[in-house]
């Protein structure tokens, strides 16, 4: 007799139920819902423009992303953080054999099902925790820093573009492209936050070109600095450039939640290179007008 398991197989709804987005548990989806609201990000608000399906999908997808992040930046033992982020890395795997056991992981199924999620875009997120739970990424070079953007963001994008509605090797390639754009992006706005925690993430071949040190907290007096990020910024650039081009390959009504994402970071990026890296301590932000302004033009149907 094969051995029991703590793991469930979700089954459809019976035909007297009333419909639901995926075809999942309403109870399942206020729960993921809720986790998503309570990060109090504007993704929530973002992804209100899809239908329900690719919706709760993006929840979902969301949620999981936020509960490994979680677990890396949450205080505790790395043997502890490890463990947690293999016990997910085994829930990513029974989805693939049509198990789940709670509902981040019963919404996880039906999108997988339904859209045709790849397990290893999911691996690559974990991949990406790891990177940043057994090191402290300090000016890594071009090829890890780029390594850390893929599994990081456009393991993600991979993820998403298919919730979105768009399968093709050109969604895929704007994943890849905008993955990147998003993640400098971050990086350039992030840096004395994440100088505090120990971490610079800026790359070593830029840091070294410009006389800036590798120590995290002496890299934010170095009089170099702005010209790394500059340069970073350059980088991003040329991503949001090669996301945009891809994109005109694609399903247009698919791609409007990453062309909305897309705007809406280069907007910040504009922001950054505008205050030339004067004032590390002011966090850049959009004000409400532009994000309105953005949402009307890229994210409206």
């Amino acid at each position: 007799m094969p051995e029991a398991t703590s793991q469930t197989v979700v089954t459809s709804q019976r035909p007297s139920e009333p419909a639901t987005p995926l075809g999942v548990a309403q109870s399942d989806l206020d729960a993921v819902e809720a986790l998503v609201r309570k990060a109090g990000t504007s993704f929530y608000r973002g992804m209100r423009v899809l239908p329900p399906d690719r919706r709760h999908a993006m929840y979902a997808i969301y949620a999981f992303c936020r509960i490994v992040d979680d677990i890396v930046d949450e205080d505790g033992a790395l043997p502890d953080k490890l463990r947690r982020l293999a016990e997910w890395q085994a829930k990513v795997a029974g989805l693939y054999r049509g198990e789940a056991d709670e509902p981040v992981t019963r919404v996880l199924l039906a999108a997988v099902q339904r859209f045709g999620l790849r397990e290893a875009d999911f691996v690559a997120v974990i991949d990406g925790m790891r990177m940043d739970a057994e090191t402290v990424i300090v000016a890594p070079d071009l090829a890890t820093l780029d390594l850390y953007c893929d599994r990081a963001a456009a393991a993600v994008g991979r993820l998403s573009v298919r919730a979105f509605g768009d399968s093709s090797p050109a969604a895929d390639k704007v994943a890849w492209s905008l993955g990147r754009a998003l993640q400098l992006t971050n990086i350039l706005r992030d840096i004395k936050e994440d100088a505090e925690r120990g971490r610079l993430y800026l790359p070593a071949e830029y840091l070294d070109l410009a006389g800036v040190p590798h120590d995290p907290l002496a890299a934010l007096t170095a009089p170099g600095l702005p010209v790394v990020c500059a340069r970073v910024a350059t980088d991003a650039r040329g991503h949001f450039l090669a996301a945009r081009e891809q994109m005109a390959l694609c399903d247009p009504a698919a791609m409007k939640p990453a062309r909305l994402m897309g705007e809406t970071y280069a907007a910040i990026l504009t922001c950054l290179e505008q205050s030339r890296w004067r004032d590390l301590a002011k966090r850049v932000s959009l004000p409400i007008w532009r994000k309105l302004w953005l949402l009307i033009r890229y994210g409206l149907p």
